[in-house]
């Protein structure tokens, strides 16, 4: 029976390319894109393959060191608030058009108008006036710190000195995109025939469950160094799916440690294939600090005081992973984090009775969200396993798939939740900004003016930036606890590195498509 559904598998497999001629390079991406728009996307996924449809004022290499995009140079005044970015006079849109910059400040504003709904408008609050302009406290753009001096020239004016705002233009919220083909087809844009971009790569194809096809664009200004002409990106979420596809060759390169079979994990470390590192990110748990009865701070507590964050990477995740106390992985940009709270089951015991549950009686039936794949999976049954047998509260278990768990998140429609998040730069601002009062990406409901007022006065004390981030994190991570970290990251990627070339470790996990090539045999 195992050889003929093996054998099935292959048939089907066989038939589908037989119909689908072979890209230069198949990927496997994980979840089916949420979206295309770099104003709305979210999640990692979407944004590995927008990074290649579009490109900003930088660019990330294979280092994930932000490089001169489509801007070819640029000035900072010596209060390092102005930068005056000088446009390649070769960028093109796919359709041969010239990128200007007033395309960047059109696609800015669009980000920061709140009518658009970005989660990630935040990244634009570094410029002056964006913040009041994305929460309607500023109607006027010309007042926002972005305006074009002339076709090739984008001046930008920051609120305050920025060390991380080269790595920001690199973002793919700041990605600009094509304010024609928005008018004509406001509604799907995005789509194959219908999206005008000025990455590396078009739209050729999108076939949803199945995959997306990505051609070499033509009008790409540094496309002599672009090697693969087609790329295939797969969305398959399942492990063991994901992994077969790698296994049996009908895939090159699979870049994302949820893919891989955790029952595996110990034989696959052994190949020569396996490439592991760690990077910026941490999987953590979000509680909905606006439903009963996780607004108490004493329950979200006393659910972080319980688990056994050893024993979930000893035994699930398996790949090296370190048990994480804080939100921001040690050493992000030089900052070393305050440790959280140590492991208590007994002082959780009693912070859950002085909330009203003594023993988990009388504790309401709540709901764990997480999205699909069997990690995930795995991790909801421990930690619902943890929550019952130290605090005597069941949780029931919703899976949902990408999209929706994302829409789930965002408009808080959970009690507690998994999560997870991945540095966009090398600074602990990347972490600690989510978490400010209305953010796109805080997605708990917590809002506390000190935190608020810690992380601004960061933005304008330079000398003191990491005292008052430390501060911060005690109050998100130790005090108000509306999450809890569980791990930090570590990176997994399988391919033939014999062959396969442009594939770098990195502390952002940033691995553009634009930089793969096969190596000559």
């Amino acid at each position: 029976m195992k050889f003929f559904s093996c054998l099935l598998l292959c048939l089907l497999l066989a038939g589908c390319e037989a119909s689908f001629q072979r890209a230069d390079l198949v990927f496997l991406n994980g979840a089916e894109p949420e979206t295309l728009d770099p104003a709305l996307i979210t999640g990692q996924p979407e944004g590995r393959i927008a990074d290649a449809l579009f490109e900003g004022l930088t660019t990330f290499d294979a280092a994930a060191k932000p490089v001169p995009g489509v801007a070819q140079w640029w000035e900072i005044s010596p209060d390092s608030r102005v930068y005056t970015f000088h446009l390649r006079p070769d960028a093109r849109w796919s359709n041969g058009e010239r990128v200007t910059a007033d395309d960047f400040v059109r696609s800015w504003r669009r980000v920061l108008d709140p009518v658009t709904g970005s989660e990630y408008a935040s990244q634009l609050y570094t410029v002056r006036n964006g913040r009041a302009f994305n929460e309607g406290k500023l109607r006027d753009f010309a007042q926002v710190g972005v305006r074009a001096l002339d076709p090739c020239t984008l001046e930008v004016t920051l609120e305050n000195p920025t060390p991380y705002f080269l790595d920001l233009c690199a973002l793919v919220t700041l990605l600009p995109v094509h304010a024609a083909s928005l008018e004509r087809f406001p509604d799907d844009w995005t789509k194959p025939g219908k999206l005008i971009g000025n990455g590396a790569y078009l739209l050729a194809d999108w076939r949803i469950n199945d995959r997306i096809r990505l051609a070499k664009n033509s009008h790409y200004w540094n496309r002599e160094k672009v090697a693969l002409r087609t790329i295939d990106v797969l969305p398959i979420s399942k492990a063991n799916t994901a992994f077969n596809f790698y296994a049996s060759g009908q895939a090159d390169l699979l870049m994302d440690k949820g893919l891989v079979p955790n029952q595996l994990l110990d034989e696959l470390k052994k190949r020569l294939d396996f490439h592991a590192a760690p990077f910026l990110g941490v999987y953590f748990l979000r509680f909905n600090c606006t439903r009963p009865p996780f607004n108490d701070p004493r329950v979200r507590r006393a659910f972080g005081l319980v688990i056994e964050k050893r024993l979930l990477v000893d035994k699930i995740t398996r790949a090296g992973e370190k048990p994480a106390d804080s939100l921001t992985p040690p050493g992000t940009g030089g900052y070393e984090p305050p440790h959280g709270p140590a492991r208590d089951p007994d002082q959780a015991r009693a912070l859950l009775a002085q909330a009203g549950y003594p023993g988990g009686k009388g504790f309401p039936r709540v709901g764990y969200l997480y999205s699909e794949g069997e990690l995930n999976e795995a991790l909801a049954v421990e930690l619902q396993a943890m929550f019952q047998r130290e605090l005597g509260v069941s949780l029931d278990l919703q899976r949902q798939e990408w999209k929706v768990y994302l829409r789930s998140m965002s408009s808080l429609d959970y009690d507690l939740c998994r999560a997870s998040w991945v540095g966009d730069y090398n600074d602990p601002n990347t972490f600690l900004g989510c978490f400010v009062t209305n953010d796109g990406n805080n997605r708990t409901g917590w809002s506390n003016p000190q935190y608020d007022a810690l992380l601004a006065a960061a933005a304008r004390e330079p000398d003191r930036r990491f005292e008052l981030f430390r501060q911060a994190e005690h109050l998100l991570v130790s005090e108000q606890a509306p999450i809890c970290p569980l791990y930090y990251y570590v990176g997994i990627q399988f391919y033939d590195g014999t062959r396969l070339g442009g594939i770098q470790a990195n502390l952002l996990d940033e691995h553009p498509l634009k930089s793969i090539f096969w190596k000559p045999r």
